[in-house]
């Protein structure tokens, strides 16, 4: 089944001296899927869009962190999260099962509290390269550099080129 169509809520996250963040919104998408084998419906929306790059099944760490060399997209396949975004002056979310989450690179993220069931599958667009930043201040100088660098993605994970983010982040 394919996502239902729907526009995403918007994030703006100031540099915090720690997290970098991003002057690219961070969206989220409320209960893009719905019904059985949420696994298969994600996975197969950002293998079609071409955000299936480094594909992978976990939850969310529970410490700040970021990715300053490439954007990120989390689907919640199952279970539901409590969800610090934007880096400690950021905004906490509840997220769960159907919810997807866009994160341009350098903005942070750390899970606060989860069910027991929490299924997050993440990804990434083919350009750049994954790294996981923590915020000490080393980083933060590299990071601001690298940041800048990170090529626009060419499709919306869920929708393709006529997908929200590809107006939001040009």
């Amino acid at each position: 089944m394919p996502p239902n169509k729907i526009e995403p809520a918007t994030f703006f996250f100031s540099d915090d001296g720690a997290v970098p963040n991003n002057r690219l919104p961070f969206l989220v998408y409320k209960g893009a899927f719905e019904g059985r084998d949420l696994v298969s419906q994600i996975e197969t929306a950002f293998r079609r869009n071409n955000w299936g790059h480094g594909l992978w099944h976990n939850g969310i760490y529970p410490f700040v962190h970021y990715h300053s060399q490439i954007h990120e997209v989390l689907g919640i396949a199952a279970g539901r999260a409590r969800v610090r975004f934007g880096g400690d002056t950021g905004e906490e979310l509840k997220v769960e099962a159907g919810d997807v989450a866009v994160l341009p690179a350098g903005t942070g993220h750390q899970r606060l509290s989860s069910s027991s069931d929490l299924l997050v599958i993440g990804a990434y667009p083919p350009d750049g390269r994954y790294d996981l930043c923590r915020g000490s201040s080393a980083e933060h100088a590299r990071a601001l550099t690298t940041i800048a660098r990170v090529p626009l993605p060419e499709t919306d994970p869920l929708f393709g080129t006529d997908g929200p983010l590809m107006k939001l982040w040009r």
